[in-house]
């Protein structure tokens, strides 16, 4: 009981809030009033909340938000919600979201996949435990972990160093990311003995990449022809993941990216999945997940002037067709 309350009764005034029946809590015993149509909305949740702590697993408060989202939505978190994926020192990666479920089945299923979503959405973090955990069960041999050399929005100009240290920041999320899912003192012998590869996606070219698992992340700053060599590297026994947010393109004016391309190029094939993730499924802190809907909101409206004044400058020409032939 003192897990599903909450420190100081926490998840009990979260849940107060979120559902319109009362909850009153005696001992081991909990009491809900209300119409038969909030009870039963309240009851579902609680049972959720229950089945995920008596499963081992820990609860936050942005954890029990999302129960009681995903319970009104008639999915089923506490299935989603306990499919851990990889366990390193006490910290347990799982999917939080539908979608985040979703992502994770495709990857186990499918020879390619696309993870494309907003930032915060657990695109890298999820292949990165799942490259791991294929490692661990000798599934592949080696992971491989590459992206575009792309800088956002700045130009830091050449870096001094050596190779390694010139691409290093560029490709720091990536090791941040696999130091969460096993020893940080491993990993400069992974990375030694090439288990662990990280390298820029200039380095690929010419390569058959055989029973690795690889992943490419920041795809939306891939070139069409960068995209296609990349996904020809593919080898036997091998898996790809793709991750992106085609919102956060750092390319040169002109330059389309091949994010944005290969899902009409490729959609439709055998073995190749595309997952897209929303701000729904942001597991950050809960701020980012609202930074993201006001950005795509305004990118909506945007787009929405952009049409109209488009359609005012194609009418004002038509208008001035039509006037210049009445003169004549």
């Amino acid at each position: 009981m003192v897990s599903l309350v909450g420190p100081g009764d926490e998840y009990l005034r979260r849940l107060e809030e979120a559902l319109d029946a009362e909850i009153l809590v005696r001992g081991n015993q909990i009491s809900l009033s209300g119409t038969a149509a909030q009870i039963s909305d309240a009851s579902e949740v609680l049972t959720e909340l229950v089945t995920i702590i008596r499963t081992g697993h820990g609860l936050s408060p942005d954890d029990v938000d999302r129960v009681v989202t995903m319970s009104r939505a008639g999915q089923e978190p506490a299935e989603i919600m306990t499919a851990d994926i990889l366990t390193n020192r006490g910290r347990t990666v799982r999917p939080k979201t539908v979608n985040q479920k979703r992502y994770v089945d495709a990857i186990d299923a499918h020879t390619i996949v696309f993870g494309i979503g907003p930032a915060g959405t657990g695109k890298t973090y999820l292949a990165m435990a799942k490259a791991v955990q294929a490692l661990q069960n000798k599934v592949v041999s080696r992971i491989i972990l590459t992206r575009p050399a792309v800088e956002a929005g700045e130009r830091i100009g050449f870096l001094p160093g050596t190779l390694s240290e010139k691409i290093d920041p560029y490709l720091r999320p990536l090791y941040d990311a696999l130091r969460d899912m096993v020893d940080p003192d491993s990993v400069p012998r992974l990375l030694a003995a090439g288990t662990v590869e990280v390298a820029p996606l200039a380095y690929m070219r010419g390569r058959t990449l055989n029973d690795a698992f690889i992943i490419l992340d920041e795809a939306q700053n891939t070139s069409p022809e960068q995209m296609k060599m990349f996904l020809t590297r593919l080898g036997f026994g091998s898996k790809v993941v793709v991750t992106g947010d085609v919102t956060q393109v750092d390319l040169p004016g002109g330059v389309t990216s091949g994010l944005r391309l290969v899902q009409g190029i490729l959609d439709g094939i055998d073995d190749i999945a595309f997952c897209n993730l929303t701000s729904h499924d942001v597991v950050r802190h809960r701020l980012v997940g609202r930074i993201v809907a006001a950005y795509d909101q305004y990118d909506a409206v945007q787009e929405r002037r952009a049409e109209k004044e488009d359609a005012a400058r194609r009418r004002g020409r038509g208008d001035t067709r039509r006037q210049a032939g009445r003169r004549r």
